[in-house]
């Protein structure tokens, strides 16, 4: 009889268990995290044959409820640190799309009124007269740089052809006056043939073609690591992952292990496997930020575009220049192809110029620093995470979750000194002789993304640039994978039937226009910042997108 006793005491205290009592802290940590109702808790130890995961060979303070509430709160638990760990980088791009958005608006602003501020003081009353085209081309340009797919070759051609009738009747001819508007528009359709402006359409649409694509595909690589990062926050865990989270997180609870935390090497197994998909971002996520880096280094000269479009005055001066000094063969073409000009009524003109009395100037606030000032900031910052994807299985166990060296931890069935199997490598393929977490292989969704990504790096790097006004048009967050995630849906997430199917579930992106930034989180290691809500992946302006920036350039350009 003593005998038994004696090893029925070597048993409970094997397994956490010196008393009954030690249930009780179970039960009070299962309710201070809201894992469940206290009710799932037995009163006392039971046997544990009926569990799936945390199973031992002796009395367990866990039921299978317990267990099932136990995955849950270790899949939360995983998903919440993702968010948190990222929740700086994030802030860091959504902050900056915003800022290079805000940039691009002073800056239209600010180049529309040095525009026509030049054209009043060289060329006094025309300028009136062009203040529309003026505005429409600014206006042209704003919707190319957020992503329209505007001819930006087209858009110059209209203005100049709507600059050529004054210009023609005040300069070239000077004593014409106010031609009707039917010869009006002829001598503008003249302006293809004619050329009164020399090589400047040309010269002018080039440059903002060329500037312009590098501030779109800007813009657009910042979106897609946006899109990135949401989609690495969401990813949906695989059965083997998460019944591996439940055993180095909650297992040890079922024996009455509260305190202890896993290992350091039981740790990086665990994780490595889990996000081992996300480890195979690494590679494309340190080019993404060395492309990004090539791209700010090129866009000076010809495809600075704040040097661009603070220069259409001087290139606009240039142009009606070169129309006057040619005056003889414009007048002598222009007749050629119009006839003789038509004076518009006496009453109509006198109505207009009434209307006419002020050039309305666009309220520019300064912008402070200049785009290429702001790049060059946001770049140093993100350099900072160039190895966010390759480093953060071992950032979360090295900062959140293992326990610190010569401590006594969980290896996933007792607690013990250290850990003695294999640690195996970040990635996909490393995982094939991981002892805790079975890698089926590729995850879809993480392909996805990297396929994107290398679009986006092309694009970056000066390749597959398209034609003059257009670019082709990564769409982020969009088709049939919106909101998809990876990894397998079973029983155990309350899914409806089981097996390994792809779930639809909606993401919050960043608004291209009005990123929503909340709630701080900080992250240890990585600089803290606020926690950045995403909507709206979408890079392409199409449906609803076009409306909202229509609106918002439409407000911009006729603000008084």
């Amino acid at each position: 009889m003593w005998t038994s006793s004696i090893f029925l005491l070597a048993c409970f205290a094997g397994f956490g268990f010196g008393n009954t009592q030690k249930c009780d802290e179970v039960r009070k940590v299962f309710q201070l995290r809201q894992i469940g109702p206290n009710q799932l808790l037995p009163l006392s130890p039971r046997p544990g044959s009926d569990l799936q995961v945390c199973k031992s060979k002796g009395p367990t303070c866990c039921t299978k409820k317990m267990e099932e509430r136990y995955q849950m709160a270790a899949r939360r638990d995983i998903q919440n640190l993702l968010q948190t760990s990222s929740s700086s980088l994030k802030f860091l791009i959504a902050r900056n799309v915003a800022a290079f958005q805000d940039s691009f608006e002073v800056l239209l602003r600010q180049a529309e009124n040095r525009t026509m501020a030049s054209l009043q003081e060289s060329y006094g009353n025309m300028a009136v007269q062009v203040q529309d085209p003026v505005q429409e081309l600014f206006t042209d340009i704003g919707l190319f740089l957020l992503g329209s797919e505007l001819n930006v070759e087209e858009a110059v051609q209209r203005f100049f052809q709507a600059l050529f009738p004054p210009v023609y009747s005040r300069l070239v001819s000077p004593g014409l006056g106010d031609v009707s508007e039917g010869y009006a528009e002829c001598v503008g359709s003249s302006a293809r043939e004619v050329r009164p402006f020399g090589a400047a359409p040309g010269l002018l649409a080039d440059q903002i073609a060329r500037s312009g694509v590098s501030g779109k595909v800007l813009l657009q690589a910042l979106h897609l690591g946006i899109e990135v990062i949401n989609t690495t926050d969401h990813l949906m865990l695989s059965r083997e992952c998460r019944r591996a989270l439940l055993k180095m997180q909650y297992c040890p609870h079922c024996q009455g292990v509260t305190q202890s935390k896993p290992c350091m090497g039981y740790c990086l197994n665990v994780m490595r496997g889990c996000l081992a998909s996300m480890a195979d971002i690494d590679v494309h996520w340190r080019d993404f930020v060395r492309s990004l880096e090539g791209l700010s280094a090129r866009m000076h000269g010809p495809q600075d575009l704040e040097q661009v479009l603070l220069g259409v005055h001087t290139l606009l001066h240039d142009a009606v220049g070169h129309a006057r000094r040619n005056g003889p063969r414009v007048s002598a073409q222009v007749h050629q192809m119009c006839g003789l000009p038509s004076r518009k009524d006496v009453k109509t003109v006198s109505i207009q110029h009434s209307r006419r009395e002020t050039i309305r100037l666009k309220t520019a606030t300064t912008s402070g620093d200049s785009l290429a000032v702001r790049r060059s900031d946001f770049l140093n910052s993100l350099r900072l995470y160039r190895t966010y994807y390759g480093g953060l299985a071992d950032q979360l166990c090295v900062s959140e979750l293992a326990s610190d060296d010569g401590l006594s931890c969980w290896n996933g069935t007792n607690i013990v000194k250290s850990y003695t199997l294999r640690v195996v490598g970040n990635g996909v393929k490393a995982q094939a002789a991981n002892p805790e977490v079975k890698v089926r292989g590729d995850d879809a969704v993480i392909q996805q993304i990297i396929d994107k990504l290398k679009h986006i790096n092309q694009l970056l790097q000066g390749k597959s640039i398209p034609k003059l006004g257009t670019l082709d048009q990564i769409e982020t967050g969009s088709g049939d994978v919106e909101g998809r995630y990876s990894g397998d849906c079973d029983d155990e997430d309350g899914c409806d039937g089981s097996g390994g199917g792809g779930v639809k579930k909606n993401i919050q992106r960043v608004s291209k226009l009005n990123p929503d930034v909340s709630s701080d989180h900080n992250h240890h290691h990585y600089p803290s910042a606020k926690e950045v809500t995403v909507t709206s992946g979408g890079v392409g302006l199409t449906g609803s997108a076009v409306v909202v920036v229509t609106t918002w350039l439409h407000a911009l350009f006729l603000a008084p």
